[in-house]
């Protein structure tokens, strides 16, 4: 039932609103083409799982800004930490000096490592750095040259990242020459088929030696491609094939880890133990960083093999700690209790529209599925952006991806009002919808 005490949603204006539309007026003009800008929302302020944008509308998020804001907007103990780090200094670069919270925070992450070895950790600006590195690591540490990735995965826009990621081809085009040495399979998708190895086994049969690969990369859940949860069998091959062979399992965690599935990692959830995690987007509440998170036998290359001016900076790493604690402290899960009573508002909402698929997830990491029709599993692509645009004017927050899937991945606090009214406005606006496309 409603509480009648919460003041959002709201929408109070059109979208934008006057003040809204002067600012995207304003980035129009003067910003890359390269931008994306989903639907205009010109952000304000925020608490919790609510955003207000520049004209007094308020929304529930489901987003989060794409997997970032893990303790809300604006959580005191992080806001806290922030200014208090402001206030000491706000750069000294890591790769050449100390600072008491890059140590804490490279113990914390190294002592959450979940293999129960010693770890070591490099602090990075963001998740695409993480890969970057982690690429230089593996390559570094095998003495091979050859890395296999997954369709549909997304790992990041710079060039390694973006050699190993699949999933959109406008994120490619006209950017090769490409990464050399990057072979693309088949990732495991419950809902549209079969465990499968017969395109590996082709691969190394006839194309590369599995003693020649220095790495997997892959993300336990994949994240751009459409939330989508492997089997298990899928990770216990890939741990298998890298102990067999002498290559590094390296998991993407970026989008998937602290605690967003109800585990600090989503490698957890499987049992699955990787060589290498990359971590960032939720890391640090919105502040830039990530992280490499290596066992201590894997991070064996040599001093100024691998640096970063601005990585670990320590207004940053503030955030971070105080992101851990938080995450540890109470909201991990809540991840995992929100997330049951999302799944389940889900799946009734599948039981009474036709064009959801499939409703599947972990935590506070759900993909919904829209398809034409259930026996053909064809995406329905349309009617996901306009159930994006359509949700938004109601006053939620979603964000698509994969073709047909809308992703939900709100702030950790999400509590149970964000979650049951959320549930209504997009069952409101998905029968808008598909009246409008399917009727």
């Amino acid at each position: 039932m409603r509480d009648e005490t919460r003041d959002y949603p709201r929408v109070v204006t059109a979208l934008p609103g006057p003040r809204g539309a002067a600012i995207i007026a304003r980035d129009q003009a003067w910003s890359s083409p390269s931008y994306i800008k989903e639907y205009p929302l010109v952000a304000a302020t925020g608490r919790g799982a609510m955003v207000e944008d520049v004209d007094g509308n308020r929304f529930i998020d489901w987003m989060a800004g794409i997997a970032v804001s893990a303790t809300g907007y604006n959580h005191p103990k992080v806001v806290a930490a922030v200014q208090e780090a402001a206030g000491k200094f706000l750069h000294i670069c890591g790769t050449d000096f100390y600072f008491e919270a890059m140590a804490a925070l490279c113990e914390r992450l190294g002592r959450l490592y979940p293999g129960g070895e010693k770890a070591r950790v490099f602090l990075t600006n963001s998740g695409t750095e993480a890969i970057e590195g982690a690429l230089k690591l593996a390559r570094h540490h095998t003495r091979r040259q050859y890395v296999i990735g997954f369709r549909n995965s997304f790992h990041g826009r710079s060039y390694g990242a973006m050699s190993l990621g699949a999933s959109k081809v406008k994120y490619r085009a006209h950017f090769g020459p490409l990464l050399p040495g990057v072979y693309h399979l088949p990732f495991d998708d419950p809902y549209r088929g079969d465990f499968d190895t017969t395109a590996a086994d082709e691969l190394f049969r006839t194309t590369v030696a599995p003693a020649e690969i220095a790495a997997v990369v892959l993300e336990p859940i994949q994240g751009e491609g459409g939330y989508i949860l492997p089997r298990p069998e899928f990770h216990a091959y890939w741990r298998k094939f890298c102990d067999d062979h002498g290559a590094l399992l390296v998991h993407d965690e970026v989008q998937s880890g602290v605690g967003r599935t109800g585990k600090m990692w989503a490698c957890e959830q499987y049992g699955v133990t990787p060589d290498v995690i990359c971590s960032a987007k939720g890391l640090g509440s919105g502040m830039p960083i990530g992280a490499i998170i290596a066992r201590e036998a894997t991070m064996t290359w040599a001093s100024g093999s691998h640096g970063s001016t601005f990585g670990g900076n320590p207004v940053a790493c503030a955030a971070a700690l105080a992101t851990l604690d938080a995450v540890e402290g109470g909201l991990m899960a809540n991840a995992t209790v929100m997330g049951e009573r999302l799944l389940a508002g889900l799946r009734e909402l599948q039981r009474r529209h036709p064009s959801i698929g499939d409703v599947r997830g972990m935590g506070l990491m759900i993909g919904v599925e829209f398809v034409l029709d259930r026996r053909s599993k064809k995406p329905a692509t349309a009617l996901v952006a306009a159930l994006e645009q359509t949700a938004f004017r109601r006053g939620l927050l979603l964000l698509s991806c994969g073709q047909s899937t809308i992703r939900v991945a709100p702030p950790l606090v999400l509590d149970t009002y964000d979650v049951d009214r959320g549930l209504e406005i997009f069952d409101a606006a998905l029968t808008e919808v598909e009246g409008q496309q399917l009727g």
